[in-house]
């Protein structure tokens, strides 16, 4: 390249760092504006609209020291058009014409056969898609700056790239121009009003809508195995279930689910309910239901889950039982307390846990999957910042950063669906358990982020201290089953299998077919996924696929008999309220009925 062309491109990468520079000046000075007239609203999605701004900038300055990388992807771009034109001009005097880009697999926003079959939207596609694949190329190119990831570079672009997808506008969406015309524009109109349902909805935290609300009701047609409140604190409700067998294993199970979400993804509805089915595999199954925190639970810790949760219903259990060990299951972040709670009781040479199960559960945070864009240093002081200010980590923020993680499908087809095409979203009870999301403390919250996410302070001896004592996970001799699940995005499972590596005691492994929720709430009656086992644990997750046995079939049924060694023998079914602890209410509790509004207002 010669030394004028070189300045030309030097000067062009400039001018768009300049402007990046002052539009985030021009929007941060906004903000704070308005953030100063409207003191009670949620800046969280405002924050990351500042931090994508910065994000660019540094992308930018890294641009213009390699001019020569930008010329080139310039160059092979316009080789890229040249070649869709000229496959466009044979389309129009009637020759075949291969297409120059195609959609990757799984991508669908092009599903329509317009894309395709009609030459003006094929060369739209076609456009979007080779300028989408060269900045993303580009993009992928560029090392961590002081202030931000390769990853975050990777992921702000992908949004920006994704926004700007023809299939997002209505004149560019043959979709949805073929449903404006039949309709006469009515699509467009229902479609508003759906957007401004939506955003009354949630003032200031924007969700867009991802199913029907009004045909559930927690308790009424999801949540509904039956059972009894028989204890509760200011942190959770305990939940016995009613027996369906007429002997019972002796040893009492306990359920920990994640606190960042509701208990419920594990009873949704009886053919696909976890919670159901362990039920009639005769055990005595009891389930923590998290308090939906607000305001008023701001100091709240991690250790005070581990004592107000595992803890106290261990203590609970024993009098509803006569049972001093339980065997138990954690799920996903309940999972993580599991591990953490077991590393206390070794410590304090407490046996209360017979065995233990994690589902889904990061221990070993190196990898922390898709949401390890938002994990640095300076991402989490703004996010304590926002804790510090409402006390709070609000769950809908939660919940719109893990859809923005596959926004294609969680986020823009849904805006497609509501707002263009003007279509009420279909009942969906796994979508609206997706949506009635839960707070989070400020303390504990802070503190998750800071010593697990990033510096990961629970794989090392004595790097986390709970209610006075130091832990080490090492320690844990418990016999443990770890079930991960292949395509997880949030547990990856190399990184759980880090986990399971760290305890001392029997270890088992199994690897699910499908994601993280998929791949745990998998029936034996749908004979879905598939699961893979291997009785060694060598030290490399690899080697562990590369000898494991491919299974038909839910991992429901190896867990099962797994865990009967540890069972105890049979006794007569346990009836909540039969021994020392009293009812309270029905199953499901008042805890998991509380909404996020509502808990804001406590």
């Amino acid at each position: 390249m010669r030394s004028s062309d070189s300045n030309m491109a030097q000067n062009a990468i400039k001018k768009v760092f300049s402007s990046f520079d002052n539009v985030a000046g021009q929007y941060r000075k906004a903000l704070d504006g308005y953030l100063q007239k409207n003191p009670n609203i949620d800046d969280s999605q405002l924050n990351t609209v500042i931090d994508m701004m910065g994000s660019f900038r540094d992308m930018a300055e890294q641009l213009t020291l390699h001019p020569f990388r930008v010329a080139h992807t310039e160059v092979e771009l316009v080789k890229s058009h040249a070649k869709l034109v000229g496959a466009t001009a044979n389309r129009l005097i009637g020759k075949m014409a291969d297409p120059v880009v195609v959609p990757e697999k799984g991508d669908h926003r092009f599903g329509d056969e317009d894309w395709s079959d009609n030459m003006v939207f094929d060369y739209i596609k076609q456009a979007y898609l080779l300028n989408s694949n060269a900045v993303m190329e580009l993009v992928d190119s560029l090392e961590d700056s002081n202030t931000h990831t390769h990853d975050q570079f990777m992921f702000y672009s992908r949004q920006i790239v994704n926004a700007l997808s023809p299939s997002n506008f209505p004149l560019t969406n043959p979709e949805v121009l073929k449903k404006t015309v039949s309709s006469g524009g009515v699509n467009l109109i229902d479609g508003f009003k759906q957007f401004v349902d939506d955003y009354k909805k949630n003032p200031g935290m924007f969700n867009v809508s991802m199913t029907d609300f009004s045909a559930f009701s927690v308790g009424k047609n999801v949540a509904t195995t039956p059972g009894k409140v028989v204890y509760q604190n200011e942190m959770m409700q305990l939940i016995q279930y009613q027996p369906t067998t007429e002997k019972v294993n002796k040893t009492p199970l306990l359920v920990i689910p994640p606190w960042i979400n509701k208990y419920y993804i594990l009873d949704l509805k009886e053919k696909n309910s976890l919670i159901k089915w362990l039920v009639d595999q005769g055990n005595t199954v009891f389930i923590v239901s998290w308090v939906n925190p607000g305001p008023a639970l701001r100091d709240t810790g991690f250790e005070d889950y581990m004592k107000h949760g595992p803890l106290d219903a261990l203590d609970a259990i024993e009098k509803a039982t006569g049972e001093t060990e339980v065997n138990a299951i954690g799920y996903c972040v309940g999972g993580t307390l599991l591990a953490s709670t077991l590393a206390w009781l070794t410590a304090k040479r407490k046996k209360r846990i017979k065995s233990a199960t994690y589902l889904t559960t990061l221990i070993d945070f190196s990898d922390p999957g898709g949401i390890g864009v938002f994990i640095n240093d300076n991402s989490i002081t703004n996010i304590e910042k926002r804790l510090d200010k409402v006390g709070y980590y609000d769950g809908r923020a939660m919940a719109f950063s893990f859809n923005m993680l596959r926004e294609n499908d969680l986020f823009w087809s849904f805006v497609i669906k509501n707002y263009l095409k003007g279509e009420k979203p279909a009942p969906f009870d796994l979508l609206y358990w997706n949506s009635d999301g839960t707070n989070l403390p400020a303390k504990m919250h802070g503190y998750y982020l800071r010593n697990m996410y990033l510096e990961n302070n629970l794989v090392k001896p004595g790097g986390i201290e709970l209610d006075g004592v130091k832990i080490d996970i090492s320690k844990i001799k418990t016999p443990v089953y770890f079930l991960s699940t292949i395509q997880d995005h949030i547990a990856k499972w190399k990184t759980t299998y880090k986990g399971a590596l760290l305890h001392s005691g029997d270890v088992k492994f199994v690897l699910s077919g499908s994601g993280h929720i998929a791949g745990v709430v998998n029936p034996p009656a749908q004979e879905k996924y598939g699961y893979w086992t291997n009785s060694d644990i060598p030290a490399d997750s690899d080697q562990w696929f590369k000898g494991a046995k491919k299974n038909n079939g839910s991992w429901w049924n190896d867990w099962k008999e797994w865990s009967e060694q540890y069972a105890g023998e049979q006794v007569d079914a346990r009836t909540p309220g039969d021994r020392e602890l009293t009812v309270i209410e029905d199953a499901p509790g008042a805890y998991v009925k509380l909404r996020i509004a509502d808990a804001i207002k406590n």
